[in-house]
């Protein structure tokens, strides 16, 4: 069933409008809610938004539950393929929880919250910039990792990052739905305005996996392929460029480096030499890496557990 959680008119003859798809199960059960198109260069949710809605509702004997999934929290982000609200130069995932006499920004993050709060569950899917590539993982807030952690590693996802509060944190949908008892689990993996196939039917069978945890999927599931990577607690390094450039790589994230291993070169097109070797600092697990070539000096270049 098709609901609409916002629609509010728009200047000239349109309509701003936020859906959901409501899938219910042959019995009563947990409810889940699968979140994405916060930001709209951001696109792998599409595909797993896709795929849960379509398998769910071919095999609907198998639901217990609710499944509710809004693939677009920011449409017009989507349609015009920018990250923030189109003409509000607004960055939607730093309004949470809104406000109901705000603006219209506001009032839609508000309407979001609160349609959604009492949730069993909430998934929000997420990819990467375009700058950055990121190992399919799972960030958690320190504050909530007691809880959290167990049931993100029904996910199957290669990493679970457990970072410290930041101010910034306190804006997004997933610290305020978890400040509301309304647990929230924040997945990241790809790059930017870019579907990776195989990312998405990974995270498409982890959240069948954890629907069966939930009890809410009598149906089969695949088993995840590895055991997640556990930054709890421990040491991320952030690497970053020397020198401007063109950055040039054979590595792939979401693997393991050793300590002065290269990981890349910073070039010169021009005079054909190279400006810097971008090698580790410290031995451990490299699950984000530059995707975007063009750097500047201070660009961020890999994120490394230090494991």
């Amino acid at each position: 069933m098709i609901k609409t959680i916002v629609s509010t008119e728009l200047p000239i003859d349109e309509k701003f409008r936020i859906r959901k798809n409501v899938i219910s199960g042959t019995q009563k059960g947990p409810r889940l809610c699968v979140v994405t198109g916060t930001h709209g260069d951001e696109l792998e949710g599409q595909m797993v938004c896709y795929e849960l809605v379509k398998t769910v509702s071919e095999n609907l004997k198998f639901l217990e539950g609710t499944l509710e999934v809004y693939p677009a929290f920011n449409p017009l982000g989507i349609d015009t393929i920018q990250r923030g609200i189109p003409n509000f130069d607004l960055d939607m995932n730093r309004i949470f929880p809104g406000d109901p006499l705000g603006t219209m920004a506001e009032q839609t993050a508000y309407a979001l919250i609160e349609d959604i709060k009492g949730a069993d569950m909430v998934i929000d899917i997420h990819s990467s910039n375009l700058y950055l590539r990121e190992t399919p993982q799972v960030r958690i807030n320190e504050k909530t990792a007691e809880k959290l952690v167990p049931f993100a590693e029904h996910l199957g996802m290669d990493f679970i990052w457990v970072h410290d509060a930041a101010t910034v944190l306190e804006a997004t949908l997933a610290w305020s739905l978890n400040v509301a008892e309304t647990p929230c689990l924040v997945v990241e993996m790809g790059v930017g305005q870019r579907i990776n196939n195989s990312m998405c039917r990974r995270l498409v069978n982890g959240i069948f996996n954890l629907m069966k945890h939930l009890g809410m999927w009598t149906g089969k599931v695949a088993s995840p392929e590895t055991k997640p990577v556990i930054c709890q607690g421990g040491s991320v390094t952030f690497l970053n460029a020397e020198t401007s450039g063109v950055f040039l790589t054979d590595l792939k994230c979401g693997t393991r480096v050793s300590e002065t291993e290269t990981i890349g070169m910073i070039v010169d097109p021009l005079q054909g030499k190279m400006l810097s070797r971008v090698t580790s600092p410290v031995s451990g697990y490299m699950f984000t890496i530059r995707a975007y070539p063009i750097v500047y000096e201070g660009s961020l270049m890999a994120r490394i557990f230090n494991s």
